[in-house]
């Protein structure tokens, strides 16, 4: 569906601004007037604000940066529903000022990310991605050993976040014969600790002790670039990186340094920093010296909410998010509580 023009409705318009299934957009018009950004690309911010400003609700995406210009822009926005488990790209307190519900997604994404996190880790300990380029390069000629991984077994696995993200990984983990530690802001209740198998450990004992460290933590004002140059530093030698949490929790050019010399043996990511919308100085792309090192990295697009089935139950909470304001009840996946 894409834009129409304007017309007199008595029906509540929402803004969907990403491709959504068909069942989401049916359970919508069955109460609303619906505007979905078919075209596969990514609204410009005076556009994005053009197909609000007569919105009663719209249905938000990681790309999409909410902020105190774009409420005054569209004073009819009752909600903004994401579609996603992290809200760092909307400036909540300017909507709760402004009267406007927040929402997200906030378990859905949890097992799909955990499982893509063991997949990266997987890949990079076993040479998975580099052994399939080694076969389409040439000719098989049969067993020879050539790419030597390291394996999991007897391993360190340090987990940075141990929000439902990090405990999903830990929990997966357990099955591979590593020791698992971590390191959070708040640690778990001691009994979740022994039912997980977690020891916690300061920041620096984390970097310190971990053969691979997965960040699994949301982006905040605290942990931006938390793996700097300083941190990667005094990380194990030898040691992986992997992020499935926030892009900009890691300093992307420190990576492609310690990369080159050869702080770190590899590094994974399905996250980056210039899909940050809170950043508004943010790099405009992946690193380049980080994309050049292909025989050391695994990088995906964003697979961690890459299932399909999953993606659908999404949308549709974030619709049935929608649908409870439209009639005038709280909305169950709010993040905040409206003036």
């Amino acid at each position: 569906m894409s834009e129409r023009p304007e017309t007199a409705s008595a029906r509540p318009k929402v803004l969907v601004t990403n491709r959504v299934h068909a069942s989401v957009i049916e359970r919508l018009q069955a109460e609303c007037d619906v505007d979905v950004n078919e075209s596969g690309r990514i609204l410009a911010p005076d556009e994005l604000s053009r197909r609000t400003v007569d919105a009663t609700a719209m249905m938000a995406f990681m790309t999409d940066h909410i902020d105190r210009d774009f409420l005054a822009a569209c004073p009819q926005l009752q909600i903004i529903a994401g579609a996603f488990k992290g809200f760092d790209n909307i400036d909540v307190a300017a909507c709760t000022e402004r009267g406007v519900w927040v929402t997200r997604v906030a378990d859905l994404l949890t097992i799909p990310t955990a499982e893509l996190a063991i997949g990266l880790v997987l890949s990079l300990s076993r040479n998975i991605v580099a052994g399939d380029r080694l076969m389409r390069a040439g000719p098989f000629r049969g067993w020879r050993p050539i790419l030597y991984g390291t394996g999991l077994t007897g391993k360190c696995v340090g987990l940075y976040g141990m929000g439902a993200v990090g405990q999903a990984i830990a929990e997966r983990m357990g099955g591979f014969g590593v020791r698992t530690v971590y390191y959070d802001p708040r640690p778990l209740p001691p009994e979740k600790e022994i039912a997980l198998r977690l020891r916690y450990v300061p920041f620096d004992e984390l970097l310190a002790e971990s053969d691979y460290l997965i960040v699994a933590a949301p982006l905040t004002d605290d942990n931006l670039h938390a793996f700097d140059e300083a941190a990667l530093a005094r990380m194990k030698p030898g040691s992986f990186l992997i992020n499935v949490g926030r892009g900009s929790v890691v300093d992307e050019q420190a990576v492609a340094r310690a990369l080159q010399s050869g702080v770190l043996a590899g590094f994974a990511a399905d996250v980056y920093e210039t899909e940050d919308q809170s950043r508004p100085a943010r790099p405009s792309q992946i690193e380049p010296a980080l994309l050049a090192e292909i025989d050391r990295t695994v990088l995906t697009p964003h697979l961690g909410s890459a299932v399909d089935s999953v993606r659908e139950q999404i949308e549709l909470e974030a619709a049935d998010n929608i649908l409870a304001v439209i009639r005038g009840q709280a909305p169950p996946g709010a993040v905040n509580r409206p003036r």
